[in-house]
């Protein structure tokens, strides 16, 4: 079978346009780089964002997963991520209590077990007003999330021992002063000692340590509280500290019941409250993966932020290679006639001059994927708890939006040059 002469030439062609659109960046290496700025910066912008918000979600819901995935989370206003104050009406709503949790394990068939937490009480932005404080043999740590919680919140929100047990039913019960400390507390405490039996004192009372945590999963949206706990029997705790009572239950549903299982708590929930049917909930309920979806939200309305600042760059290196390509146009006129003239087609024209702009361009996408990845190892270098992870798509997207822009900016210059009567071409100087 016979082959066209055009279509057997067009690999050639392409690489012949490509070689020479190289040959011009070389020729003009300043002007090159001045141009490709734009696209350099936006490009670099896109990939640094994605890969710190990529490792951000990563790391938020490898969290939130580490207290089950299932797990619901029940308050007296939404769990989750808040920005800004409470309102006055969340501020005001009457707290939970342990019946609440008693009644949610024994009115819904739904859930596997409950555990009660309780707290300090909390202040405009949802948190102890004076969080205790910890001490041992002339050390104190500050700020130490210091609750009492029921014998079930080891199994509920998958605490994992590093050394030691957890408190029994029958401590809670007779409310014995022991307490089961955070990974940070014990490293802090007793980095060259054996923990287990030693008296600790956590806001003012003295407790015995009868078991330390292992480390939390998740760096930087780990609170930094999350392993300086200081977790003692409920009882107990209200025991010392009987005007705390802040509650917050969590509920473990059976296997594949999770979505049952919340339903049966808000209705419960609902009665116990005496919310009217037509109001909306004085209380909350979310899980790990409703929150860690909230995170998503988040972080796709930075990422589109992101684009539209990047777009700027983008649009700066767009209107530079149309510059570029039009003082192209002008000094290779002679060059554009000669081609003309010896049989180019208007195609070839404006294929070479496209494949040059998209080749200027890529090139810029091309060092901004590289600064991107840099950017994203000197985070991880610097900031070990910043998680940063350059994604494919990012990559992808990045090298693809560099060739658009180069296609797009290049059109007009092209057709232009493709334009050019060959004549009047040969006679330009």
């Amino acid at each position: 079978m016979k082959i066209k002469p055009e279509l057997g030439n067009t690999g050639f062609q392409m690489g012949e346009n490509a070689r020479m659109a190289l040959t011009t960046l070389r020729e003009h290496k300043l002007r090159s780089a001045l141009t490709i700025i734009g696209v350099v910066i936006g490009i670099t912008s896109i990939i640094a964002v994605a890969s710190i918000l990529v490792g951000l979600d990563a790391d938020m819901r490898g969290f939130l997963n580490d207290f089950g995935a299932d797990t619901l989370f029940i308050f007296k206003f939404e769990p989750g991520i808040h920005i800004g104050r409470l309102s006055t009406e969340e501020r005001m709503r009457k707290s939970l209590t342990l019946e609440d949790a008693l009644a949610i394990k024994e009115q819904c068939p739904a859930v596997k077990d409950v555990v009660a937490e309780a707290y300090p009480r909390i202040n405009l932005a949802g948190r102890p007003f004076t969080p205790p404080s910890a001490r041992y043999k002339g050390k104190e740590i500050f700020n130490v999330d210091h609750s009492g919680a029921l014998p079930t919140y080891a199994d509920i929100y998958n605490v994992r021992l590093k050394s030691g047990r957890y408190f029994t039913d029958a401590e809670n019960m007779y409310r014995s002063d022991v307490v089961v400390i955070g990974y940070d507390i014990g490293d802090t405490f007793f980095k060259n000692e054996e923990p287990l039996g030693k008296s600790i004192m956590v806001d003012g009372v003295s407790y015995t340590v009868i078991g330390v945590m292992e480390k939390r999963k998740g760096n930087f949206f780990k609170d930094q509280s999350a392993d300086r706990v200081a977790t003692v029997p409920f009882q107990s705790y209200r025991k010392h500290h009987p005007l705390n009572d802040e509650i917050s239950i969590g509920a473990k549903p059976y296997n594949g019941q999770k979505t049952a299982a919340e339903d049966q708590v808000r209705d419960l929930l609902r009665r116990r409250r005496h919310v009217p049917f037509d109001k909306p909930d004085n209380f909350g309920v979310s899980s790990a993966e409703q929150i860690a979806t909230q995170f998503h939200q988040i972080t796709a309305v930075i990422a589109l932020i992101t684009i539209v600042i990047s777009s700027i760059g983008l649009l700066v290196g767009g209107v530079g290679v149309m510059n570029i390509m039009l003082m192209s146009v002008t000094e290779r006129t002679r060059e554009i006639g000669i081609r003309k003239a010896i049989g180019a087609r208007k195609r070839d024209v404006i294929g070479q001059f496209l494949i040059e702009a998209v080749t200027l361009t890529s090139l810029g996408g091309l060092i901004g994927v590289i600064l991107g990845f840099l950017i994203s190892v000197l985070i991880n270098w610097a900031l070990p708890s910043l998680p940063s992870s350059v994604p494919m798509w990012a990559v992808g997207f990045g090298v693809f939006t560099s060739m658009a822009v180069g296609l797009f900016f290049g059109i007009y210059p092209a057709v232009l040059a493709a334009r050019l009567d060959p004549v009047e071409a040969l006679r330009y100087e």
